[in-house]
């Protein structure tokens, strides 16, 4: 909901930088990694019992590495394998940040549990749609220039960040935050499922 505001803030900032290193040499693909390092530690962070305000920290950067190797390709050249590895590298930080709470504290794995159901439904319905939309040719900017086709939905990236930094500054509200958050996220799924109903139905 808030990815195409939050696109038309930090793009032009992000397009300024991507071209600047560019010019140095910066590979899309290997900031691409560098960003899921950077949130991989966060997750560890939380995993290990350290406080999760640390987390917060890494957490930025990997995002802020997840926008900047888009801007890096959109100044060199972008490729199919880019964009593959960009979502694929998204999907892996967003199972591990939840995970790394359930690993912290084992009894609220069935909210932890449930939460990751929710981003493996929703990542379902985001991707098969992708896959439907490009078959058509159908093309969108409104979430910024993107190797695949996004779909705008009630819970998008920008609330996933923001859930996560909650998740970090409050960790005993944990379970519940997920339970809420995860129920969302299948409102969101059933609502792109309704779309593409509706769209692609011959």
């Amino acid at each position: 909901m808030l990815d195409g505001l939050m696109r038309r803030l930090i793009d032009p900032p992000l397009d300024r930088a991507g071209r600047a290193l560019a010019r140095r040499g910066w590979s899309a693909d290997a900031v691409t990694l560098a960003g899921l390092g950077l949130g991989l530690l966060a997750a560890g962070i939380v995993a290990l019992g350290l406080p999760p305000v640390w987390a917060i920290l890494p957490l930025l950067a990997g995002r802020f590495a997840d926008g900047l190797d888009g801007a890096i390709a959109r100044a060199t050249r972008r490729t199919d394998f880019g964009g593959y590895l960009d979502i694929t590298c998204d999907f892996l930080f967003y199972a591990a940040f939840p995970l790394a709470f359930v690993l912290r504290d084992p009894e609220v794995g069935a909210a932890g549990a449930f939460l990751l159901a929710s981003f493996y439904v929703n990542g379902a319905t985001f991707l098969g749609f992708a896959v439907l939309a490009a078959r058509r040719g159908m093309e969108t900017r409104a979430r910024g220039e993107k190797s695949l086709y996004f779909t705008a939905g009630l819970l998008e990236g920008s609330e996933t960040i923001l859930f996560f930094l909650f998740l970090c500054l409050f960790p005993q509200l944990f379970a519940p935050a997920a339970w809420i958050f995860g129920a969302l996220c299948f409102v969101t799924a059933t609502s792109r499922v309704l779309l593409a109903r509706r769209l692609f139905r011959e």
